[in-house]
């Protein structure tokens, strides 16, 4: 079973994440997603897996969602979609994928549940 990580290493959680998932004996396919970015589809795909709306993955925190005004609550699942995709930052991370499902590693233990 092939278990993929989508990880920034300038993060704590997701450096945590992937050594928790290397100590439990597996070797995840990393994906440095900021530099690899990500589909609208391959998003839709992993909000599926994790039983989540955008809203609910977005970083709110970064100066992307100020700029772009994601705060609207009027905007549809798919422009925050495609605004996820033009800019990768807005992702919260890390998310890993296995089996189909997926999780997101806030706190890092939570990943566990899916392997």
């Amino acid at each position: 079973m092939t278990v993929r990580i989508y990880h920034n290493p300038r993060c704590s959680k997701s450096r945590q994440t992937l050594a928790l998932l290397e100590q439990h004996g597996h070797t995840p396919e990393v994906i440095e997603y900021l530099k690899t970015p990500l589909t609208a589809a391959d998003l839709e795909t992993l909000l599926t897996q994790l039983g989540m709306r955008p809203r609910e993955i977005l970083r709110k925190g970064e100066t992307a969602y100020k700029e772009l005004g994601l705060s609207d609550t009027s905007l549809s699942d798919m422009a925050l979609i495609t605004a996820m995709a033009a800019h990768p930052i807005l992702i919260e991370r890390p998310i890993v994928e296995t089996g189909g499902k997926a999780a997101i590693g806030r706190p890092p233990e939570s990943v566990l549940a899916i392997l």
